[in-house]
């Protein structure tokens, strides 16, 4: 028995001796260095892409507005050509005030144009239909008193009373509107070349009481007077603000001017 546990004994140290461990084995002395983990750099992340910027959307320059010419162009219509004077009213029709100026022309037996803004006829076409009943004239005076129309492209200003005739029209059907007045005066040779393509007369005016700077009605009915001429057209105002002044000078400046002159309707 004790020869058999010694030959066991050095056969268990022969095999220690050859490594007879298993092959895929590593072993590793205690307290030894642990193996390093692995250095094979890992893939960069995926950057999130930048989105890019919204195209921005500009709008075109508008054009240059044109100088005004250094004089009032030739060929406004100034004077009616006969004694009588003309009444013209300007910047209406108005719910306010134009029916009562109506009142007054028809009391006094006489006619007058009324230059009216295209807007103002689409919002109140029963005013235009009473104007062409009773016997006024029509004068288109843009859609909505640009003071800078004609100094825009001609376009512009075709499109612009184009508009304003086609309210005109379709608040009194066949109405016929002889005259273009541009607002504050403002004239150039473009918006005369484009009213008279269009059929109309540019009409100015001879006597300006400058009523829509709402003076008295005293001064009104004096620098009517005091300005007026044979055949003089006289600028007043139905719209565009407070009348009352204006309205309340018309009784005694219409039979002032129907003595000295006599009131005629433009041709």
């Amino acid at each position: 028995m004790q020869a058999r546990a010694a030959l066991a004994s050095v056969l268990a140290v022969v095999l220690v001796l050859s490594g007879c461990a298993q092959p895929d084995s590593t072993v590793h002395a205690a307290g030894g260095p642990q193996p390093a983990e692995s250095t094979t750099p890992s893939a960069p992340p995926t950057p999130t892409p930048t989105p890019s910027p919204s195209p921005t959307h500009t709008k075109a320059p508008k054009p240059p507005l044109r100088p005004l010419p250094a004089k009032l162009p030739a060929g406004l219509r100034r004077t009616t050509g006969v004694r009588p004077v003309a009444l013209t009213f300007d910047d209406g029709p108005s719910p306010a005030w134009t029916p009562k100026v109506l009142d007054q022309l028809r009391a006094a037996h006489v006619t007058a144009t009324f230059c009216v803004v295209g807007l103002e006829a689409q919002r109140h076409p029963e005013l235009i239909r009473r104007i062409v009943r009773e016997g006024h004239q029509l004068c288109n005076h843009s859609w909505r008193h640009d003071l800078d129309l004609a100094r825009r492209p001609e376009a512009d200003i075709r499109a612009d009373l184009a508009r304003t005739n086609k309210a005109i029209q379709t608040a009194a059907p066949g109405a016929q509107v002889s005259f273009y007045r541009q607002p504050g005066g403002r004239w150039t040779p473009e918006v005369l070349a484009v009213a008279k393509d269009l059929g109309m007369r540019p009409l100015h005016w001879a006597v300006d009481p400058q009523d829509w700077d709402k003076p008295s009605a005293a001064t009104i009915a004096r620098r009517v007077h005091n300005a007026a001429r044979p055949g003089s057209i006289v600028l007043l105002h139905d719209g565009g603000g407070n009348r009352g002044a204006t309205l309340a000078a018309c009784p005694g400046l219409i039979a002032d001017l129907k003595h000295r002159f006599g009131i005629t309707r433009l041709r």
